[in-house]
């Protein structure tokens, strides 16, 4: 595995590739890998020729200045767990990336006003800048995202749609802790005692699921809101009951084909995000 810091190296190195009919799979991170980064790359591997992984803390796409200083960092350890599975891995740094204020300005519409976009003003535009700018340097054949980040996958598409991107974007299923908890580098910020109080998300979002046969959408939402009101531990940021396609959210189950639960909470000051497809 190569590891790449600049952008004129990683061009450099794809184009002495690029000389041959070669497919590449592209997965963008912010380090601090774990089993789910793992498994999008395993398919990314299983699918295409060169893999090619970027680790980058875009602080861009941060509105807390504070989340942007704990996010987890360690290059070395993370190169270490991929380097059997990534061909190229760039990790630029914030001046690489950003040689000049980034000035784009993206719009998604209803996309980006809903659920994340409403608590973190300027997160999915700071997204949109730098995978934009990473799928320009490495033009891959097909760039793989986690279903967790549920509504960053949606913008992400309606980017590609939007700019005409030659890219396809393949999702992949969010990956599981034993007890159900979502695999997130955030993970790593919770005390012992909050890691163990953390399935709770998932076992309230299964049991959801099943309630869909007796309740409404705006009974199962207040559910969930009174089983977190219930849990003191937790703080529920929100929850919401969206078309998978349009985000938009539902009153009723037959106002769409696919419904997702989407939800995000803060536990031990960490906010962790999660979802289940519920239609």
């Amino acid at each position: 595995m190569k590891i790449i810091h600049t952008r004129q190296l990683l061009s450099e190195n794809l184009n002495v590739l690029r000389q041959q009919p070669l497919k590449m799979g592209f997965v963008p991170t912010m380090g601090a890998l774990h089993a789910g980064h793992l498994r999008l790359m395993e398919q990314a591997k299983a699918e295409n020729d060169v893999l090619v992984c970027s680790i980058f803390v875009n602080p861009i796409q941060f509105n807390n200045v504070s989340d942007l200083e704990r996010y987890p960092r360690n290059l070395e350890h993370d190169a270490a767990m991929i380097e059997n599975l990534c061909d190229v891995l760039f990790s630029p740094s914030a001046e690489e990336m950003y040689p000049e204020p980034p000035t784009e300005k993206y719009d998604f519409g209803k996309l980006e006003t809903v659920m994340e976009g409403e608590f973190r003003p300027g997160h999915f535009n700071g997204v949109a800048v730098v995978v934009k700018r990473l799928f320009e340097l490495v033009q891959p054949d097909t760039a793989y995202f986690g279903k967790k980040d549920f509504q960053q996958l949606a913008i992400i598409r309606k980017l590609v749609e939007d700019y005409n991107l030659p890219v396809k974007i393949q999702a992949v299923d969010t990956v599981r802790e034993v007890d159900g908890l979502a695999m997130s580098s955030r993970n790593k910020l919770l005390s012992p005692e909050a890691r163990k109080q953390a399935p709770f998300i998932w076992e309230t979002l299964s049991e959801a699921k099943i309630l869909t046969k007796n309740k409404n959408p705006q009974e199962l939402s207040l559910w969930i809101k009174n089983k977190f009101t219930e849990n003191k531990v937790f703080t529920l940021e929100y929850i919401q009951l969206v078309d998978a396609s349009t985000l938009i959210e539902i009153n009723d189950y037959k106002q769409a084909d696919t419904i997702v639960a989407c939800i995000a909470v803060w536990l031990d000051n960490v906010r962790l995000i999660d979802n289940i497809t519920i239609q």
